[in-house]
């Protein structure tokens, strides 16, 4: 008596896309046994590739047939048994040794029989190749869409699939949800005063980011070890690595979302030696200071202290639940007197012995808002320095245009460098490699390369670096504007932000901040201390001036002109 087991199986892959659902085979087979009368001892279903061998239930099924709990297999397809020679050896042996009867499949039954085991070889080998076949077939496909432009694996975030594309011909194309989100979290970490993973929580937490959601997965918020793999991925300004650890890496077609010298700031931030490690509270200043005396980090503490009712005795309530003169604890006292502190101060991690003391942080906001101050501009002075900007834009269109001349010329150049190398790597005087090396060629091919993916980088970033300066220019003068009531009302994000743009080489001493002005700042303080008209000190009421008058005299204030450029553009 036979006793037969059904064996289902279903995958995702190419493979399996014509073959009928689990729920079909189950179906069908069950009602093929039932009209050949076949006794069904037991019913396996497998969503599983059979390309390579290790299947769960398929090893289990045959255990059981082992164990002679049956002797017969019922399938849809001998495709469905094996795919890969271990399994299909594995059951033909099994038929040599009478564990395995027959082998049913709609239309036809292998028995133990020299032609049918040679049949049945020879399909799992048809199989087997049809498989392998579709596998070279596709990473030529890949290879093809990568020398295209065009990353093969799925789009990174920020980014997605053009699913409306012709198959064969799937594009990159920017996410219109997330990826100004993620262009956000690049702007954030370029400013220096975050880190990683507090970008993270902004990026779920406030600005509501989550996964694209393909079929029953996504929908989430972006897991931790995400976006440090984003911070670490070339992709993001325009290349790629295809196949992974080849070494080969590719110009991609899709839109960059950050440039590389924005990449490699950005890998500096990520991997900056001394920098202080998250703390469980965030403080607006810290890891942006040194000591100047011993040049650690500046960092902060926060102090709770406690008037105790009782004996006025002042203590600090950071770790303690009572007064430590007569014991009453903190939750019986009668309205006790608290008061806050935050406190900046050396971390002597450079020198245990560093003198220098502490400052609370009102009073240190109080020198970085005096420096704020040096840069103050009034509304009518910033809408005339982007007027004059602009018309000194209008004059410069000629040289910009023969700037761009040169580099399309530097460019055909290099690409007939590349051309000439070529050339005479493939001549037949250099059939023994005596006019160019192997390794000469390589070399010289990579320094060629490397300056034609420069030279076009510059000229694609040509047409609109005008545009990007200007703009740079806007929001620098409106920065100059409104940065002290930024400081004064705003987070404890902003007001980093704030004393990262303006300042470089923050150095605290003696309970004094020193920082060096940063460009086009700097510039502000010196036209402001040449014509003090600029500053929003100055009170033109008092002094009669109207807004022609104060236009016309900044035009006639040669220390200032030359200086109310930034430093993405020559000063006139």
């Amino acid at each position: 008596m036979i006793k037969y087991f059904i064996y289902c199986r279903k995958s995702s892959e190419q493979e399996d896309r014509q073959i009928l659902s689990l729920d079909s085979q189950e179906h069908e087979l069950t009602r093929y046994a039932k009209e050949a009368g076949l006794q069904i001892v037991r019913i396996f279903r497998e969503s599983a590739s059979a390309h390579t061998a290790g299947r769960a239930k398929f090893n289990e099924m045959l255990k059981g047939i082992e164990a002679a709990e049956a002797n017969g297999i019922i399938v849809w397809d001998e495709s469905r048994i094996a795919r890969n020679s271990l399994d299909g050896g594995r059951v033909i042996y099994m038929i040599d040794l009478c564990e395995i009867i027959e082998i049913h499949k709609p239309g036809k039954i292998y028995k133990n029989t020299p032609d049918d085991k040679s049949w049945l070889g020879m399909l799992f080998t048809m199989s087997k190749k049809d498989s392998d076949d579709k596998g070279v077939n596709v990473k030529r496909g890949l290879k093809a869409k990568a020398e295209k432009g065009w990353l093969p694996s799925g789009a990174k975030p920020g980014y997605m699939n053009d699913k409306y594309a012709e198959k064969g011909n799937k594009t990159i194309r920017n996410d219109p949800e997330r990826f100004p989100l993620i262009r956000k979290c690049w702007e954030h970490m370029l400013t220096g005063a975050y880190t990683p993973a507090q970008i993270l929580g902004l990026l779920n937490d406030e600005w509501g980011y989550t996964t694209p959601v393909r079929k029953s997965i996504g929908g989430k918020p972006m897991c931790r070890s995400q976006i440090y793999t984003m911070f670490a991925d070339p992709f993001y300004y325009g290349y790629f690595e295809y196949p992974v650890g080849s070494g080969t890496w590719h110009k991609g077609a899709h839109e960059s979302m950050i440039t590389k010298a924005e990449f490699d700031k950005v890998q500096v931030l990520i991997h900056r030696p001394g920098s202080p490690k998250p703390k469980h509270k965030d403080f607006a200043h810290t890891g942006l200071m040194r000591c100047g005396e011993c040049r650690a980090f500046i960092t902060a503490e926060e102090k709770w202290h406690v008037i105790c009712p009782e004996c006025r005795y002042k203590f600090t309530a950071n770790s303690r639940s009572d007064c430590p003169k007569c014991r009453k604890a903190i939750e019986d006292m009668d309205h006790p007197v608290t008061r806050h502190y935050i406190y900046y101060h050396c971390t002597k991690r450079k020198n245990p012995n560093c003198t220098q003391g502490s400052i609370q942080e009102y009073k240190l906001e109080e020198q970085i808002d005096a420096y704020l101050s040096k840069i103050g501009i009034t509304e009518e002075f910033k809408h005339w320095a982007i007027k004059h900007l602009n018309e000194l834009n209008d004059q410069e269109t000629e040289s910009r245009n023969a700037s761009l001349s040169l580099l399309q010329q530097q460019h055909k150049d290099c690409i007939k460098k590349l051309d000439n190398l070529l050339a005479l790597k493939i001549s037949i005087n250099n059939a023994d490699g005596s006019l160019l090396t192997d390794e000469e060629f390589k070399q010289q091919k990579q320094i060629l390369q490397a300056e034609k993916a420069r030279l076009e980088e510059l000229l694609g970033d040509t047409n609109g670096r005008i545009d990007r300066w200007m703009e740079t220019a806007e929001k620098a003068f409106n920065f100059a504007v409104h940065a002290r009531h930024w400081f004064a009302h705003g987070a404890w994000q902003e007001k980093r932000e704030i004393m990262v743009a303006i300042g470089s080489n923050l150095l605290f001493q003696n309970k004094i901040l020193r920082l060096d002005l940063q460009k086009p700042y700097c510039y502000l303080e010196e036209a402001i201390k040449a014509e003090p008209t600029v500053s929003q000190m100055f009170e033109p009421e008092k002094q009669k001036l109207t807004t022609p008058q104060l236009a016309a005299l900044w035009s006639q204030t040669n220390p200032l002109l030359p200086r109310l450029d930034s430093d993405q553009q020559p000063s006139s």
